[in-house]
């Protein structure tokens, strides 16, 4: 999930947007693509927005192809947060970062479990196995027409707000910055600052950096299990 914090977009989580892609990343249909990173889209656009397209058919092919993705990031997410990956990485990410936030408001459960999404998705690019061209490809060939026609076929009254931000999300391509370790850390600081004021020191981010940087190298190795059990399941 991805936020703009002043004209900056940072990931807020629940397998993020590259970790979908991941089990769609040889389809050729836009917008099954599209579909399956909406309802994050869309919750950043803006948070009060709360669609149920899940059993909704429309008569337009493409639109049931959204919705069909939709459907899919539902599942990825359920089968993500509740398997054993899930569990192990985010409570032992928190044990590890809570010396380095020391005397930080934030609380290691919430850092643990944005943290580990966070370096999925670096790991996902740094090893080559999605390519983020591919995927703002696949958004750039979807026609807003059509997704509008999805939106208000859903029940949204204002689609404005929505393609406003995804207009810009897809300017800025700010998932390239993820190939960069250190843009864990970074976005982390910037979801923290949602929630509270002046989340870390500089000191903090230093020492956030190190336990980062440290456990993506120790899951470089078996990052790629969470991925064959969801897709054994889909």
């Amino acid at each position: 999930m991805y936020l703009e914090q002043n004209g900056v977009f940072c990931t807020t989580g629940l397998m993020n947007f590259l970790s979908h892609f991941y089990f769609d990343r040889h389809t050729n249909d836009c917008y099954h693509v599209l579909g399956t990173v909406l309802p994050d889209l869309l919750k950043n656009a803006d948070k009060h927005i709360v669609l149920h397209p899940e059993k909704l058919q429309h008569t337009d092919p493409n639109v049931n192809s959204i919705i069909t993705g939709w459907n899919k990031h539902l599942a990825v997410d359920k089968y993500f947060h509740s398997s054993k990956f899930f569990t192990t990485h985010s409570h032992e990410l928190k044990k590890q970062l809570l010396p380095a936030i020391q005397g930080s408001p934030v609380k290691p459960f919430f850092l643990g479990h944005i943290a580990l999404e966070l370096i999925i998705d670096n790991l996902l690019l740094t090893t080559g196995e999605v390519k983020v061209d591919d995927f703002y490809n696949h958004l750039a060939g979807c026609k807003n027409e059509t997704i509008g026609e999805f939106l208000t076929f859903s029940g949204m009254t204002d689609t404005a707000v929505f393609f406003k931000f995804y207009e810009n999300f897809k300017k800025s391509k700010y998932l390239h910055t993820y190939a960069e370790t250190h843009q864990i850390s970074y976005a982390l600081k910037r979801i923290c600052m949602r929630v509270w004021n002046n989340p870390f020191t500089e000191q903090h981010e230093a020492q956030m950096n190190e336990v980062l940087g440290s456990y993506r190298d120790y899951l470089l190795g078996s990052f790629m299990t969470i991925f064959e059990e969801i897709g054994g399941k889909l």
